[in-house]
Order: structure tokens, then C-alpha cells, then sequence
């Protein structure tokens, strides 16, 4: 069969571009290749997946078409393209050249009907034709030869519309009636008018009992009320809004069947885009195992086009650049040494002793640092050489050697080099080995530098030093059950690899240290990050304790609360299903139940059944409250109170969490194996898991410290605002405060449901919440909302200064600030695309307010470890969870303790306001809360 597929492509584009909108895919040249990326990597899958015969890609292109002829607002209140995509889209039509992919676009009309004359061209010539978008408009197309193909998008499997589900789908016979639909429904993405107040439902309805726009007034007389009235008096309307949503079929372009036959790609030309895109994943999926980044100059990409015919084939044209091999470090003779004898390993230390600066690797057998063992070690103080040690299986021989190069671990006058080094310091530290002097992290270095970027060696290796490091793959294989292990690589393998990585690091350094003064980064490094990781390793060496009998009764507990729960829902459904399956639950819920629904649906047509939808139903029926209570207690359960004992290190009877430093862009920590930071706490069954953690013995008590409202009182000092400094300097409750303020009552005539308003606004306003979204979540009219924060900004005039500054600072610079210049990059501030801008101004606020919290508990950390050691207190720091610290306190230390940890939280990073404490002992995480 001969299967064409039709690329409606700037659906395409901007549906990537958007999905990776709150992450997207930055590469070292800091461009947004999230567009690029997820167009091609649709285009791959379909070509995979559904081995077309035939495919091509349509776009629309500048300028005015025949419907603005029609109609001169036609799509005129649309944003504008964001300046990401109109980078991403010349690029995307030199790829599709690379695969021999032909360009559909002809001037005057848009992709949709370039799509609709060659898909009704390709019938005639017995093509089964797939339309590859998005676009709901595109339905109409649809016959039994012809069909809408939406690929994968969020979690949703791809799906094929045929004529049957078009017609399900629309409630309508043919799918040209959708056409009648969409002329009195309008469209308001392409400012089709449509009939004011006729809606989707209506629209059906008209259309199920009138078949078409033009029969609606051939029976007007029919239709009464204030329907009719609507209709008359906007017939002109309807019917040019139907003209506007028809797809034109009669494009003047010849159907070529052999141009648009999928052949042979030029796999040079793709090499070099997609080495210039620094796609490198994306790269060895299509190109193969052995794609590398090549050393290209930088791709000629033209967007030019004949506006008087069909454009198949692009005239523009790539310059393929030569890899210039004398800029490789491939091309440099490396020197690595292997050291065999107790002797080579002694001189080698006395020399290594002399250097300041000392880069250093750990191999081992897994990713695990404290369940793993030392396979070797490497040293590099040169760039192109560096020493090798490799230890024996047999730990006791290991640790002999271990303790040969302790002192040159131990100087305390050179500056140690790692890329994450938390690992290797917590590797060691199983071996009793202390690393001294300045932790010197690459990883942390380039995180500073890139906060949204990747930090992988291997990553960094490519993007700065143009070299690609040998795959560990390559070594022991890739992932899963089959692969190997470092202690059987052999020696020379191993040496080369260990080897580089310790080379490599050594030399991104050099780069890093100086881009870390240059962007007035060294003060955030060497005060805040670098001692940081000690502490954090500290930490994890450390673990917390965990009471697992508790949690074993409390699974039990929970067990049958979940049996009761599922029994009384099946109860008042009167039917017995999976509850865990939306797609059954939905059906009871609407179907059978008959309960209102209030969402849209899935994108597979199913009800939604989330929190959010559920939530707005609690006072429809009273087996909503019990589902989300189900749903509550079975991921506790499994989440947390079963998963938790499994996850008990083996050696030392507690739980190890990793603490994330160059993950969230803000500066907040994260944990992960297992997250620790999600522990729940706002309802009671989340709060009894905090039970669990317990103190190491009897001799010990937990003490938890968290700040108070300390994001606020952050605003209220960079801000300088008067009225809310008052309310932290004098002790007011800053709610009620505020709620007197904006009311304009007395502080004691301040209702509960006033200060709950005022608390919704206060920490709304620094997120950058509308009055739409202050109204969802207050469940208050839009109108009280848009009072509610215009009155806000007339009292707290400082904070929409502080607001404005923000932006204004971010536009200029592009990147937001901390008080300790922590950067966050935003790199849409000044996007013409509204809905781009908007995010990234709401960062511009939020981010010098979240990252300036980050930054004081990290620096409250670091200070209370430090108190730790001067007085060699047998207390530990074991956990950070935002706003909060909790520690391990021998009882003899209780008061010490409790002096330390307050007056190094208040005094991390003092502000113009003072800073609250509140702390609490106990014998388990709650009761400590």
C-alpha cells in the first residue's frame, strides 16, 4: 500500500516548543532547541513506527491569505510567534533537506490547505493519507482514504481519527459537518467570530437537527427565544465564519508522486545539524551508535521561499565545515601512569605534595557510595597526564594502600578537583579517608554558571573542550541486569578511562575558575557551595534512623483503613471496579452515577478523574471525599511507609538519602534514593509517617529548626515596603496585618476569613498570581479578587516596586539575582510572545526570593557544622527539608544546641526584618515539629 503522511508542521512545532515550555531544552550556545528537537523526534517515530512510502511536511508562510481577503481580522489576535520558534523553524527545514523530506508552502494559503489539496490529489491516486497535527480544524478532511494522526503528547498515546471517530467525536454524520460547527462556535485562536453566544453544545445541537449552517435559516422560523434572535441578527457571520473554517482543496500545485517518495538520507548534513544543535541522543538514534559531535562551524540556514509556486525542495544550502583534528584533544599525547609498587605510589605522592591545585577520580563498583567498594583512584595536576592506582578486591590490602596516599588527600594547602565530588568524599569516607583543603567541584562550578543546563562530565567534556570521553558503556555495558562491573574492566582499559576523567576535570576547571570571577560567581562558590558539599556529605555519611516496627503497624493500619474506604465506595456506587483505573472510575462517577462534570476531557476522550477535578465535586456526592481519601492512603502507603524499610543500608541500619546541589535552578535542595523532602505534612495521615523517624538511641533526641515565613520577610527587606517591615519589626501577625491594611479595619476587627484572603494574596503575589487564579483559589468572585490585589498594591506600594525593579532589572540583564548573586537566567524576559514573557517575569520576581532563602539555610548549615566541629559535639546534622533543619542531639548537649542552631539561622544572612526561629525536641520527627 502506498501510505503518504503530511506534516501539518507548525502544529508540530509549536507543540513541542510548548511541552518543554517549563523545561526546556537549552544547549551550551544557551538556544532553545526544544522545538527543533521534539519535531524531529516525531518525524523519526513516524517514520519508524509507520514506514511511510510518502511523506511530506507543510507550512504556512509570511504574509496575508485569500481569507483576509474575507476577513481582515482574520487570526489578528494572535501573539506572536516566540522568537525561539521563528530561530527553530529554518533549522527544521535544513534537517528535513537532510532527509530528503520535501517542503509543502505556497503563498496566499495556509498549510491547511496545502495539506487538504495534496491529501485529496493523493486519494486519486490511492494513497492511504495520514494528516500529522494537532488541529481540530483538520477533521473535516477526513474520508476512507484519509485520516488525522495525533502523535504522543504528554503521556498520551498517539491516536488515528478515522471517519467513525470524527463523527463519535463531533456527534455528526459526515465529517464536513464539522465545518458547520466550527462557522457558529468560532475559533478564538484564529478569530473566527462565529454566532456571539452560541457555544459547542449548541452548535452540535443545530447541526444534529439541521444538518447545516445554511438549513439553520432555511428553518429559522423553527428556532425560538433569544437563539433565533442571536442567529438573524448575525447570518452574515455565520456564513463567513463557516467560509473561514473550510479547508481549501483547490491549491494550484501539481501532485508529484515520486518527489514526495522517502529515499536515502544525506547523513553529512545531519551529522553537521546536529552536532552545531548538540543533539547528541537525538543524533545516535537516527544516525547511529557510532554519531559523535563533530567540530563544526556554525550551519547557513535560509528560510527564503517562491512565493509563485510550490516549493518542494528548499533552495537553500547547507556549508558542510571540515573537523579540524589540530583543535582535537584526540590529536595531544596524554601521558598516563600507571602505579604499580609501594614505592611508585610513595614518590608519586612526594611529587604530587608540591602542587596547589590536585584533580583526583574515584572508580568503584557501583553508584551507590556507601554500599560499593574502590576499584581505583586517579590524580592529575598537569593537563594530558595523570597518575593510576588500582586497588585489590581484598579490602584489607586496599585500605593498606589507601592509607600510602592519605596525606596527599589530607593537605590542607592544595585545592582538591572533582566532578561531584560528594561521591568520591563519601567513597572514601567508608575507608576512613579525609579529604582536606578547599573542595574545588566542577559539577557545582558549572551549575553556578548554568543553572538550567546539564552538569554530566561527559556533556561538559563535548561542549567545552570539544572531546567526546570514552562511553562507560563501552566498558561494562550499558544498563540493566547484564551489566558489568569496574573491577573486571582490565587494566588498560580502566587506566585510559579513570584516567580522562581525572584529565578532563583538571582541565574544565581551568575554564570554570575563570568564568567563575568573570560572572562574579566566587563569593556564592567559595562562602556558600564548596563548603556545602562537606556538609551535605556529612550528612548523608550520617542517615537518619528509622523506627521500622512503627512503620509496619502503620501499614497494617492504613491497610485496613484502604479496605474500609474501597468497601464504602463500592457501597454508594453501588458497583464494584478498579478504582485505581481512572478510566472506570470515570465511567461510574459520570456515567452510572450521573454526577455533573465540570472538567474537560482527556485527550483520549476519557473523564478526567485528578485531584483538581475531583476536588470541585466534594459537595456533588459523598463518595468523592471517600475516593480521594482512598487515593490518600494508598500512595502513603506504598509511597512511603512500605518503601522506606526496603531502602535500610544494610551496613549500617539506617537511611541514606542524597542531597541534590546542582539540581533545582532556584538553589533549593533536593534528595532522591529516597526523597526525603516529600515527606507529606499537610495532612494528618502524611504527618504520623514523620513518626517513623526517630533518634539513634536513648541518649538522643531529635530537634527540628524552621524558619518562619521566611520568604515573606525576604520581600519585606529587599522591597524596603514600610507597611510590611512595621509588621515584622513590631511583632504584628503579618497576615492580620496586611488583611487591616487592605480592609481598611482596625488589626482587632480582622476576621478569620479576612486574614485567610490577606494570606492567600501575601504569598500569591510573589508567585505572580492573577485575579483569575487568586478567584479559583479563594472561590471568590474575579471581580473581589482584582480589588483585593489592587488594593494590596496600593498599601504595599514597596513590594510593587520591588516587582517592577525586578523586571526591569531582568530585561536589561536577562538573568534575576540573590542577595548573594545567585543567578537565574531568563532568557525569555523579553519574549514578544506574551504567554513566554509573562513566565519568565514571574520568575523574575520569585527567583532572588526563593534562592535568597536557599541560600540562608545553606549557609546556616554550613555555620552550625562548623559549631559542630570547633566543639567536637557528638550531635548531628542529619536532615534539611526547605525551611527546615533537623538534627540528632545528645541530651547532655540539648541546650548547646538549641543556642547554636538559632543564632546561625537568624545570623546566616541578615535581613532588615528579624528572623524567627521555631524549634521543638522530640522523641520522633513529629513530636520534634
Amino acid at each position: 500500500m502506498k501510505k503518504l503522511f503530511l506534516f501539518d508542521s507548525f502544529a508540530i512545532i509549536f507543540r513541542a516548543y510548548f511541552a518543554m515550555q517549563r523545561n526546556p531544552l537549552i544547549n551550551s550556545k544557551n538556544q532553545n532547541v526544544s522545538a527543533i528537537s521534539g519535531f524531529v523526534s516525531t518525524l523519526w517515530e513516524i517514520i519508524q513506527k509507520y514506514q511511510p512510502t510518502h511523506l511530506a511536511c507543510c507550512f504556512d508562510m509570511p504574509g496575508d491569505t485569500i481569507r483576509h481577503e474575507e476577513f481582515e481580522a482574520y487570526k489578528a489576535n494572535r501573539q506572536e510567534t516566540p522568537e525561539d520558534i521563528i530561530f527553530s523553524v529554518p533549522y527544521i527545514k535544513e534537517i528535513l533537506k537532510g532527509f530528503n523530506i520535501p517542503i509543502l508552502e505556497m503563498q496566499g494559503y495556509e498549510a491547511d490547505d496545502v495539506i487538504g489539496t495534496v491529501a485529496q490529489l493523493a486519494a486519486k491516486h490511492d494513497f492511504e493519507t495520514h494528516i500529522v497535527t494537532m488541529d481540530k480544524d483538520l477533521g473535516q478532511l477526513v474520508t476512507d482514504k484519509i485520516f488525522i494522526h495525533r502523535p504522543p503528547y504528554m503521556g498520551n498515546p498517539a491516536q488515528t481519527y478515522g471517519v467513525k471517530e470524527i463523527c463519535d467525536k463531533w456527534q455528526i454524520e459526515n465529517p464536513l459537518q464539522l465545518i458547520d460547527i466550527l462557522g457558529l462556535m468560532g475559533d478564538a485562536v484564529d478569530n473566527i467570530p462565529g454566532v456571539l453566544g452560541v457555544g459547542e453544545k449548541t452548535a452540535i445541537k443545530l447541526i444534529n437537527q439541521y444538518n447545516s449552517v445554511e438549513n439553520i435559516y432555511n428553518h429559522i422560523d423553527e428556532i425560538k427565544g433569544k437563539l433565533q434572535e442571536k442567529l438573524i441578527e448575525q447570518k452574515d457571520q455565520a456564513l463567513m465564519s463557516k467560509q473561514l473554517a473550510t479547508v481549501y482543496t483547490d491549491v494550484p500545485v501539481e501532485f508529484n508522486e515520486a518527489n514526495l517518495k522517502i529515499g536515502n538520507f544525506n547523513t553529512t548534513v545531519l551529522t553537521q545539524l546536529f552536532s552545531e544543535l548538540e543533539f547528541r541522543t537525538l543524533g545516535k538514534r537516527i544516525l547511529g551508535k557510532d554519531f559523535d559531535i563533530v567540530q563544526a562551524a556554525t550551519v547557513t540556514t535560509n528560510n527564503n521561499t517562491n512565493s509563485n509556486q510550490m516549493n518542494l525542495f528548499d533552495t537553500a544550502t547547507t556549508n558542510v565545515p571540515i573537523v579540524n583534528e589540530a583543535n582535537s584533544i584526540e590529536s595531544i599525547n596524554k601521558k598516563y601512569i600507571h602505579l604499580k609498587t609501594e614505592e611508585e605510589i610513595k614518590t608519586a605522592v612526594d611529587s604530587l605534595m608540591k602542587h596547589k591545585v590536585l584533580c583526583f577520580d574515584t572508580e568503584t563498583t557501583g553508584l551507590d557510595p556507601l554500599n560499593c567498594k574502590i576499584v581505583a583512584i586517579t590524580f592529575s595536576v598537569e593537563s594530558n597526564q595523570a597518575y593510576f592506582i588500582r586497588f585489590p578486591e581484598d579490602d584489607e590490602a586496599t585500605k593498606a594502600i589507601l592509607q600510602l596516599i592519605q596525606p596527599l588527600l589530607a593537605n590542607e594547602n592544595s585545592i582538591k578537583i572533582a566532578h561531584n565530588i560528594k561521591y568520591d568524599d563519601l567513597v572514601l569516607k567508608q575507608y576512613q579517608i579525609e579529604i582536606k583543603g578547599v573542595f574545588w567541584d566542577t559539577m557545582i562550578a558549572h551549575y553556578l554558571m548554568q543553572p538550567d543546563g546539564k552538569h554530566g562530565m561527559d556533556r561538559l567534556a563535548q561542549d567545552y573542550l570539544n572531546y567526546t570521553p570514552i562511553a562507560i558503556e563501552s566498558l561494562i555495558g550499558k544498563k540493566g541486569k547484564a551489566q558489568g562491573n569496574m573491577q573486571d574492566v582490565d587494566d588498560k582499559e580502566l587506566i585510559d578511562y579513570a584516567c580522562e576523567d581525572a584529565d578532563i576535570t583538571l582541565q574544565l576547571y581551568h575554564i570554570f575558575n575563570k568564568s567563575i570571577e568573570e560572572k562574579h560567581l566566587h563569593k556564592l562558590f567559595y562562602d556558600v557551595e564548596s563548603p556545602l558539599i562537606e556538609v551535605l556529605a556529612d550528612m548523608e555519611y550520617e542517615g537518619v534512623n528509622i523506627d521500622v516496627p512503627f512503620l509496619k503497624k502503620y501499614s497494617e493500619e492504613l491497610a485496613h483503613d484502604i479496605v474500609s474506604l474501597q468497601d464504602e465506595i463500592y457501597q454508594l456506587s453501588n458497583n464494584q471496579f478498579n478504582l485505581d483505573s481512572p478510566k472506570q472510575l470515570g465511567e461510574i462517577l459520570f456515567d452510572v452515577m450521573k454526577i455533573p462534570y465540570q472538567g474537560k476531557k482527556t485527550k483520549t476522550g476519557q473523564y478526567s478523574t485528578d485531584e483538581a477535578t475531583l476536588s470541585k465535586l466534594e459537595n456533588e456526592h459523598p463518595i468523592i471525599e471517600h475516593i480521594l481519601n482512598y487515593r490518600e492512603l494508598t500512595k502513603l502507603k506504598s509511597t512511603y511507609v512500605d518503601a522506606l524499610p526496603n531502602l535500610i543500608n544494610p551496613k549500617t541500619h539506617r537511611i541514606h538519602t542524597t542531597f541534590n546541589q546542582a539540581v533545582a535552578a532556584t538553589g533549593r535542595l533536593s534528595s532522591n534514593n529516597p526523597n526525603l523532602q516529600n515527606i507529606p505534612i499537610r495532612t494528618e495521615k502524611g504527618r504520623i509517617i514523620r513518626q517513623a523517624f526517630v533518634p539513634r538511641n536513648e541518649n538522643y533526641t531529635l530537634l527540628s529548626a524552621d524558619y518562619s515565613q521566611i520568604e515573606l520577610r525576604i520581600v519585606a527587606s529587599i522591597s524596603g515596603d514600610e507597611n510590611m517591615m512595621n509588621a515584622f519589626n513590631n511583632g504584628i501577625d503579618v497576615h492580620t496585618s496586611t488583611a487591616a491594611n487592605v480592609y481598611g479595619v482596625a488589626l482587632n476587627e480582622v476576621t478569620s476569613d479576612m486574614r485567610r484572603k490577606a494570606k492567600m494574596v501575601n504569598f500569591g503575589i510573589i508567585y505572580g498570581i492573577s485575579a483569575f487564579g487568586l478567584a479559583q483559589r479563594l472561590a471568590i468572585p474575579k471581580s473581589e479578587a482584582a480589588e483585593l490585589i489592587e488594593q494590596y498594591f496600593v498599601k504595599y506600594n514597596g513590594i510593587k516596586q520591588y516587582m517592577d525593579d525586578a523586571i526591569a532589572f531582568a530585561k536589561k540583564h536577562e538573568y534575576a539575582e540573590t542577595l548573594l548573586g545567585r543567578r537565574r537566567y531568563l532568557r525569555d524576559i523579553n519574549a514578544k510572545n506574551f504567554t513566554i514573557r509573562s513566565f519568565a517575569e514571574r520568575n523574575a520576581i520569585n527567583a532572588p526570593i526563593q534562592g535568597t532563602a536557599a541560600d540562608m539555610i545553606k549557609l546556616a548549615m554550613i555555620n552550625i557544622q562548623k559549631q559542630l566541629n570547633h566543639y567536637k559535639l557528638q550531635s548531628k546534622l542529619i536532615l534539611q527539608v526547605h525551611d527546615e533543619l533537623l538534627l540528632d542531639v545528645l541530651h547532655s548537649e540539648k541546650d548547646t544546641l538549641t543556642e547554636i542552631v538559632h543564632k546561625e539561622m537568624q545570623n546566616a544572612l541578615p535581613l532588615r526584618v528579624p528572623i524567627e526561629v521555631t524549634s521543638g525536641f522530640g522523641n520522633n520527627w513529629l513530636e520534634a515539629h
